[in-house]
């Protein structure tokens, strides 16, 4: 169907506007409007029908079709028209249709109406708000009018509840749609009044006060209630209890008058679930304190009968009990466990208030002990300081000890000790070198047992146990008591147990080599025999410098173990350096006094004169040192090296001219020995060939005789066999050729295009080869090329300028070191004749090795290159 809105200006064909057409076809149900240019009034005209417009007219809106609304639908008309009694529609004198100017008319389901002029759709057509059950539409009054029998004021609100179908009218304002709120069990609704109202309950509510609803089910609150919270039950069991405390002077769900923050339990007893109310404060959840008839608690501040606190006091409680700790107690360290104290255990007790102990009178500060086997529950006027237990000690253990009144210490060995009631543990302390050598547990023999710095701090010593120390075999220590100003020297194997003022002597050895002071730390001395190792510079009586590494073998010569001659041993703190300082003097004078070559002879016998001296015209066998009774015994020559660098390079030459020499040597011998095994190798070959010949011409002789005998059998039937054949091969000749010649010309054919295929084929595949081959190798020569000018490149920006300028010059500048080496400055090598420059014959000699392998090499690139090109 075509719409009736289109005349004919919509036609595309039509080319004259609309606005000149002065017919307008209005179907049903569509209106337009119509002003009257002369009196400026607008009319409506209503379809179905034909309007012919006159010159003095002009249409304003239209056509448009009729506002339809359908049922339980409605619209908003704003400035509606004037109506009388019976419902026509008033207009003025002039003809002009009267409004209700700024006002509004909802209209509900009827028939198609028009708009008429002036009248806006303010509200287009909407569904009316269908309120479900359980909740409900807040309505605001926003003019004077009554609704019903009752009179509404501009401000009431009110609500209007589901279910049901909501007619709006033009003096209210839906503010919001309200829902009820679904109380379950064990919940209720907080509730606050937004303005002084009367409740559902007839309850007289003022502004911001707040109450709960418990009723289970479904709440619509009302116009002034707010819904603050949902508050849910606290279900009490035997084991948990709710502790509330009161915001508010008020009576409580069970009747009780509570005041302004007062706190008290809720229990089982009381209730199985509780909603707290608005003016109760829930701290938390108490659970239950049980003690099992092993525990006991102490009750700080407890409640008493009148049920108040009675603060500052204490309250002992033994199990088996159970009970809640009501508000304001609490436990002073917890549930504890009872004391039950065996045969080696006991507790230190201290009374913290004056009281009676069975018929002992007990002051505050009091100290005692206690003993098991027993169980103990400590009252609430004493204190357990420590439990304590009997330490038991092996003869080889024991502890340190203070008494806390007179502050003396002593050691408990090799007995089982529990430390009174005035005793305690005394930690000893030590040196940290002495600690980590105690923890560490090495044996200092030289610098390859103790390294310097070595981190031993993984392991730690209870400093309460007395200090034990392993002496090792053949070793020594010494200890000093600070308090009796005495000293001791402890040899091993044995184990030593220091007293309360006892320390270790540390030794602070040299090592190293050459040797450093200070290097090793050593608690205990080994008596030998071991080496040392030292390394010294000397110089000889022609001032040739030379580093000797010498290893002096030693022990300590202990004659007998009185004190004096054991605290002999220790007189010297450092007999290593000490004594690698006295043999490096001897050596130094001795060495000044020769010359380099007799040294160099005579090292080993200039050396040990000098530590051992002479006795008897011979050299001396030992050196003893009288201060500490240090024997050394040998003198190893480890190494000698010139300090010198012309010196070592001079040496260097002479052992490298004879190594040349055995080299020839050797080498002329091995030539020699492989010539003459060359011509026994050749003499062997010529022998062989000789026989080989011998046996070829014997093999011929006794062919030549076969040959002989069959050509006589040959000759004898060869005339029979030739007439036969002869026969035979014309028959088969003649009938051949006949066949021949049919099957010559067929294979001829076959042939020559077998041929001529072939030939296309072949020509095409090395055509393609030969193509796919010429462009494989333009790539390669291409990536080739590539690489080789980037490695070049590469190989020039790392080696460097400076690299290459180096490199360049390195022939000429070896040149002119080697002849620097030799201690020339300038030489001529000549005949008599014609001199030759040195430079020039080193050139010739040496620096035409390398162009010589870099023109072989690059002759070998050439060659390649070529193959592959090829």
């Amino acid at each position: 169907m075509a719409d009736p809105r289109k005349t004919r200006s919509d036609d595309p064909h039509s080319r004259w506007d609309k606005a000149d057409n002065p017919i307008y076809r209005i179907p049903p149900y569509y209106y337009i409007h119509v002003m009257d240019q002369n009196s400026n009034v607008t009319r409506i005209e209503l379809g179905p029908q034909t309007f012919v417009r006159q010159d003095n007219q002009r249409v304003t809106l239209g056509p448009e079709k009729m506002i339809i609304v359908p049922p339980r639908h409605y619209c908003t008309i704003e400035n509606p028209v004037c109506r009388d009694k019976d419902g026509n529609v008033v207009v003025d004198r002039l003809g002009q249709i009267k409004l209700k100017h700024a006002e509004l008319e909802i209209r509900l389901a009827q028939d198609p109406f028009p708009l008429y002029p002036g009248e806006i759709l303010r509200h287009p057509v909407t569904a009316l708000t269908v309120v479900q059950s359980n909740s409900a539409l807040k309505i605001l009054a926003v003019l004077d009018f009554k609704d019903g029998d009752v009179d509404r004021a501009a401000g009431d609100v009110w609500l209007f509840e589901g279910p049901g179908t909501y007619i709006p009218k033009k003096e209210t304002v839906v503010k919001e749609t309200v829902r009820a709120t679904v109380i379950g069990p064990n919940q209720a609704i907080k509730l606050r009044a937004t303005k002084e109202f009367e409740d559902r309950d007839g309850n007289l509510r003022v502004t911001g006060e707040e109450w709960l609803v418990k009723q289970t089910g479904a709440y619509l609150p009302g116009v002034f209630e707010e819904v603050v919270d949902i508050v849910k039950a606290y279900v009490l069991t035997e084991t948990k209890a709710l502790h509330v405390r009161a915001l508010k002077s008020f009576k409580d769900d069970f009747g009780v008058e509570r005041k302004n923050g007062e706190e008290w339990l809720i229990t089982m007893d009381d209730s199985e679930a509780h909603i707290p109310g608005v003016y109760e404060e829930v701290v938390g959840v108490v659970n239950i304190t049980t003690l099992t008839n092993r525990q006991y608690a102490v009750i700080l501040d407890p409640v008493g009968a009148d049920g108040k606190p009675q603060l500052g006091q204490k309250k002992l409680v033994r199990g088996e009990k159970s009970f809640f700790l009501l508000p304001g107690e609490k436990l002073e360290k917890g549930i504890q466990n009872i004391y039950i104290l065996g045969e080696d255990e006991g507790l230190v007790l201290r009374a913290i208030e004056q009281f009676k102990d069975g018929v002992s009178q007990r002051s505050p500060g009091d100290r005692w002990m206690i003993r098991g086997p027993l169980e103990y529950v400590p009252p609430v006027e004493i204190e357990v300081v420590m439990k304590r237990k009997a330490i038991p000690l092996d003869l080889n253990e024991g502890i340190y000890v203070r008494d806390i009144k007179t502050g003396k210490v002593r050691a408990i060995t090799g007995a089982t000790y529990m430390i009174k009631e005035d005793e305690e543990l005394w930690e000893k302390e030590l040196p940290e070198t002495v600690e980590e050598l105690i923890i560490s547990e090495r044996d200092p023999k030289s610098e390859r047992y103790a390294t310097k710095g070595q981190d031993s701090k993984s392991k730690t010593r209870d400093k309460t146990r007395v200090v034990t120390f392993r002496v090792p075999h053949n070793a020594a220590v010494q200890i000093y008591d600070y308090k009796d100003k005495k000293s001791r020297v402890v040899f091993g194997p044995e184990l030593v147990m220091l007293g309360p003022d006892e320390q270790f002597t540390v030794l602070s050895l040299s090592g190293g080599k050459p040797k450093k002071n200070h290097a090793i730390k050593a608690l205990c001395l080994l008596l030998g025999p071991d080496f040392a190792t030292d390394i010294i510079t000397v110089e000889t009586a022609d001032h040739a410098r030379l580093s000797l590494q010498l290893a002096y073998n030693w022990y300590f010569e202990v004659t007998g173990k009185t004190p004096e001659e054991s605290a002999k041993l220790f007189s010297v703190p450092d007999f290593v350096g000490d004594s690698c300082k006295a043999i490096a003097s001897r050596v130094r004078g001795a060495v000044a006094q020769v010359t380099f070559d007799d040294f160099h002879k005579n090292s080993a016998k200039i050396i040990r004169s000098s530590v051992f001296g002479f006795k008897d015209g011979k050299v001396g066998s030992h050196l003893t040192f009288s201060q500490n009774n240090l024997v050394i015994t040998n003198v190893d020559i480890q190494s000698v090296e010139p300090v010198d660098q012309r010196t070592r390079d001079s040496l260097q030459k002479s052992v490298q001219l004879a190594i040349e020499i055995t080299t020839n040597s050797q080498e002329a011998t091995a030539r020699h020995e492989a010539e003459r095994l060359e011509q026994e190798a050749k003499g062997r070959l010529e022998r062989q060939k000789i026989m080989d010949e011998a046996e070829a011409e014997k093999s011929r002789r006794e062919l030549l005789e076969l040959q002989a005998n069959s050509a006589a059998v040959e000759s004898t039937g060869q005339a029979k066999a030739e007439a036969q054949s002869r026969a035979e091969a014309a028959r088969i000749e003649g009938e051949a050729a006949v066949q021949q010649a049919k099957l010559k010309a067929e294979a001829q054919t076959i042939e020559a295009e077998s041929d001529l295929q072939r030939l296309t084929q072949a020509r095409t595949a090395e055509l393609a080869y030969l193509k796919e081959q010429n462009i494989m190798e333009i790539e390669k020569t291409t990536e080739l090329t590539t690489i080789e000018v980037n490695k070049f490149r590469q190989m020039v920006e790392s080696i460097g300028s400076g690299t290459l300028l180096a490199m360049a010059t390195a022939g000429p500048d070896m040149q002119v070191r080697m002849l620097q080496a030799l201690g020339l400055k300038s030489t001529l090598i000549t005949d008599g004749t014609t001199p030759v420059n040195l430079f020039n014959t080193a050139s010739g000699l040496i620096g035409d090795l390398v162009p010589s392998k870099r023109r072989r090499r690059e002759k070998k690139e050439e060659e390649e290159e070529s193959d592959s090109f090829a």
